[in-house]
């Protein structure tokens, strides 16, 4: 049951947009407000532009949103206020922390990819100050005390830099919105992520599928227990939750990539 359970959890909460959240482009609580999230920082944009989806699967997409509203409102949310209740928020920041330097690789090499070369050497450097005087990445003195901000990068956003477009919108069970771009990339991004079974044994983690389930599943709720109200406050304030989700998701990720 409880096995059950965390697999059901670590794939929802692997979403890329739900809760601002990119799993492979994880940018901890306090980047989280900083940059705003998924919604609050395309409010604006929705309203000044309108981008073309490609939807031919809107049939199956819209009660593909309906199963997901369910399983946000009846057991991932009040999972994450529970624990909320009982971890204070000087630790939960610092467990996004340490889970957001974990997966240095992800944005290393996808800034590379993009011909970032300055945004990879102050993920470099963020990594290696974070990792040591931050105390393993609990800390972010790369940030408060030099000055040096997260490069967030992802293969989905690579593939986009370069050229592919996004195509079909699709939204993935527990995930959310998604589209076949950023499918691939998160399956790409997943063989580079230290905490995936997916990656290189010299960099992985867990030793097991289990393993890889607990630590996503567990880094997910701490990202989403600093903002569980989120996702009700948007269902309320929408009139269309899945137009406004596709929209809102597919306008966040082409800002990204013309960043």
């Amino acid at each position: 049951m409880l096995k059950s359970f965390m697999v059901v959890l670590f794939i929802f909460l692997n979403s890329t947009t739900l809760f601002s959240i990119d799993f492979n482009n994880n940018i901890g609580y306090e980047n989280i407000h900083k940059q705003g999230s998924f919604f609050d920082s395309f409010e604006d944009e929705f309203n000044e532009s309108e981008q073309k989806v490609s939807d031919p699967f809107s049939g199956y997409n819209r009660l593909m949103t309906g199963f997901n509203d369910k399983f946000y409102i009846y057991l991932a949310i009040p999972a994450a206020k529970g624990y909320k209740n009982v971890v204070p928020e000087e630790a939960r920041t610092g467990i996004s922390n340490f889970f957001h330097n974990l997966l240095f690789p992800v944005r290393f090499v996808n800034n590379v990819l993009q011909f970032k070369f300055q945004n990879s050497m102050d993920e470099l450097s963020r990594f290696i100050i974070n990792s040591t005087f931050g105390l393993l990445g609990f800390m972010d003195p790369a940030k408060h005390h030099f000055g040096i901000e997260p490069k967030n990068e992802d293969l989905g956003q690579t593939l986009g830099h370069w050229g592919i477009g996004s195509g079909p919108h699709i939204v993935l069970p527990f995930l959310g919105p998604s589209n076949l771009r950023d499918m691939f990339g998160l399956v790409g991004d997943s063989y580079i992520t230290p905490i995936s079974n997916n990656a290189q044994e010299d960099i992985r983690i867990p030793n097991s599928g289990e393993e890889t389930i607990a630590l996503r599943a567990y880094s997910a709720l701490n990202e989403i227990s600093h903002n569980p109200e989120l996702y009700e406050s948007i269902k309320k304030d929408s009139i269309d939750l899945y137009t406004f989700l596709r929209d809102t998701y597919e306008q966040r990720r082409q800002k990204l990539i013309e960043e």
